[in-house]
Order: C-alpha cells, then structure tokens, then sequence
C-alpha cells in the first residue's frame, strides 16, 4: 500500500491494517519521499511510525537526482509510480493500494477541463507507468468515499494525518482547483472491463476484427499503445477520426508509433519503427531486459538487441523461414541478438527467452483482469498469432 500521511491514505491504511489481519496477508507499506520538502523526513518517519503501530511492514522509498524545473506534479507523479512499481514486483506482490477518493475523480475531472492532460483516477487498472509498472494492478477501494467523510471518521479515533502544503500552494493547478471546490465526484471516464473482443497477438502487435476497431475507441486506443510500447496514449480527437477512416475505407496510417492499415475485414495495428526509432540494448545472460517496451528478454549469450529491420538477409534460413510467418509490417520491429564475436544476427526467441508483454498489457488497459489472480492467464505465449474472444 502507498501510504503519504494525508488523511485518505492514513485512513485506508487502518482500514487495510484490519482486512490484512482478518485475511492472513502481509502488508507492506510503501513511502515515497520526493524530497521536495524540508519536512518530508519527518513525515516519512509518521508514516512508519503508523504502519508499525498497525502491524505492517515498511519501507522507503526515495526520488533522488536533479528536480524538473517544469512540469515538477507529473514528474513527481510519475517518479512515484515507477517506484511503487519496482518495489511491489520486488516483494512478490501484483497490486498497489492506494488511498484515493471521490474528491481526487472530482479534483481530475477538473484539471482536465482547464486543459491539463491528468488521467482519470480508477477503482482498479493498471499501474499509469510503462516499463515499469508492467505486472502491477492499482486498487482504489475508497473511490465513493468523500474525503471529509474519511476526516471525520479519523477524528472520530483520535487519528491525526499530515497536510501537505503543496495541498494548497496556488501554483499548482490541483492546489487551484481543489481550494475552488472540484463538486460533484462525475463517473470515471473507461470505468470497468471492456467487452471481449477477439484479438490476435503477433510480433508484438495486434489483428483485430475491423468492425470492432472502427466501434470501439478504447480497444483501438489501447492497441496501438501497447503495441507501440510507450507510456502515453494517442489522443482521444485523433483515434475518433482514425474510426471514421476505417469505418470508411481501406488504408494504412501511423499514430502515436504504431502503423495502422486494413487487411480485408481485419486491422493490423503494428509497431511503427520509422521516425520513432527502435532501440539497441546490451545484454548478458542472467538478468531481465525489457525491449522496445514490449518484449522481455533473458539472454543465453552477451550481445546487443536490435531490430530485425535491415538484416534479414544475414539470418540463417530458419530465422528467415520464422521471420517470414510475421505479417510484412511487423518483420522489420521484432528484435534480434548480435552476439558478442559472432558475425551473424539470431532472431531473439532463437537466442534466449523471449517473452512478450503487449497480451497482458492490453487486457489490463482493457479492464480484463479483474483479481490479482488473473494476470497469469493472459500472460503472452508464444510470438505467434494467437486467437483470443
């Protein structure tokens, strides 16, 4: 569990204290000092205080290097997130709790009215951050309370909280909209699962039935994030007018670092390696790396992992026989080893364990995996077409 010191989380904290004990599970209580404040030592040690009165574990965790000078909310907000990520994964754990309220949906919707590009805050989803909060689930289970009615239950106990004084801080457009009275908490924008569509995964992107894409926004939205391997979305003006030329006629478009074209009554929603770039990475056997943001891969052989784009004809005839079974657009952004003193590229799933992310990734982003329990079954197989409804 995320826990600040505020009044929603402290709350949430004694709540979740109590549903650990009854359940048999171990808590661990996660502080990010962001080290913007003279005081935020003292109220990480508040924090800890508090999760050992409650039986929990603890641990801290700290944003350290050179301070954006602008920008200072979404980089301390993604800063924070990347680090709740690592630790859950570290501790064997699938799922963040966090203490947010119907206030915050409120505070969000807000912000996003005045122009601000904040995500709507949801009861259950994926963790916002990409690599790293690949696996890891967030839950929000105070999302219809309202936060005096949480401080006032605390005051009730004789609990007390810290106020953050960037809470009130008019430079910062929550701090604005919150002392302007947010009103009434509105419904989250993509609340709950989407239906069930059916879904090839291949070369780390998608084919999706073309009615599909063309009726739903938030599958073709997802899609081509994850099949892009970046963090944020396209938005959501240009995937409205990407629907109406699909609805309208055969094509092939790029958006957001993904290449979308029509195949027949299917869309093959790809990685686009063109003016993005796809990366080159050094690896050694052992460890886990992450490719493009959407392969895993673990290595039998020192090397580098770059594209397949431009060395197909160096492949041996199997990798080239593999290579082949891809669609054309995805051939050129699946990756490959050069290994250390050898003069001939391997296809990467030839090379080591290749494990590709963009299965579990969108069923998240699509509300599919509905317990902490459920991630395992949409873990991706192997990289080859997979029917899935």
């Amino acid at each position: 569990m995320a826990v600040s010191g505020g009044s929603d989380s402290t709350a949430l904290l004694l709540l979740a204290a109590e549903w650990a004990r009854a359940a048999g599970r171990r808590l661990l209580v996660l502080t990010v000092d962001h080290g913007l404040h003279s005081d935020s030592g003292q109220w990480t040690a508040a924090a800890s205080a508090l999760a050992e009165r409650v039986g929990a574990d603890f641990q801290t965790l700290a944003w350290t290097g050179t301070k954006p000078t602008t920008g200072l909310p979404a980089a301390a907000r993604r800063a924070r997130h990347a680090l709740l990520a690592q630790a859950a994964r570290d501790a064997g754990a699938r799922v963040v709790l966090m203490g947010h309220t119907a206030d915050d949906r409120a505070e969000a919707a807000a912000m996003r009215a005045s122009g601000a590009s904040v995500g709507d805050p949801l009861e259950w989803g994926p963790s916002p951050v990409w690599p790293e909060g690949r696996e890891v689930m967030l839950l929000r289970p105070l999302m219809d309370a309202r936060r005096a009615e949480l401080q006032a239950w605390l005051a009730g106990q004789g609990a007390t909280w810290i106020e953050d004084p960037a809470n009130v801080d008019p430079r910062w457009l929550r701090a604005r909209v919150r002392a302007g009275g947010a009103g009434s908490p509105a419904a989250a924008e993509e609340g709950g699962p989407a239906p069930l569509y059916t879904v090839q995964t291949v070369g780390g992107g998608f084919i999706l039935r073309r009615t599909d894409a063309a009726a739903s926004s938030r599958l073709l939205r997802a899609a081509i994030l994850c099949a892009s391997g970046r963090e944020a979305p396209p938005r959501r003006e240009r995937i409205e007018a990407l629907q109406a030329r699909l609805a309208s006629g055969d094509g092939a478009w790029t958006l957001a670092g993904a290449r979308i074209a029509t195949v027949r009554d299917q869309v093959l929603v790809a990685r686009e390696p063109g003016r993005t770039g796809l990366s080159s990475v050094a690896v050694a056997p052992g460890p886990e790396v992450i490719w493009d943001g959407r392969f895993a891969f673990v290595a039998d052989h020192p090397g580098r992992l770059v594209p397949a784009a431009g060395l197909r004809a160096r492949l041996s005839a199997a990798d080239r026989a593999e290579l082949a079974k891809l669609p054309p657009a995805m051939r050129g952004a699946v990756p490959v080893l050069l290994r250390d003193g050898q003069t001939a590229p391997v296809l990467a799933q030839a090379a080591g364990r290749l494990r590709p992310l963009v299965l579990r990734r969108l069923a998240a982003a699509l509300g599919w995996i509905g317990t902490e329990g459920d991630a395992a079954s949409w873990a991706d197989g192997a990289d080859g077409p997979q029917p899935l409804s």
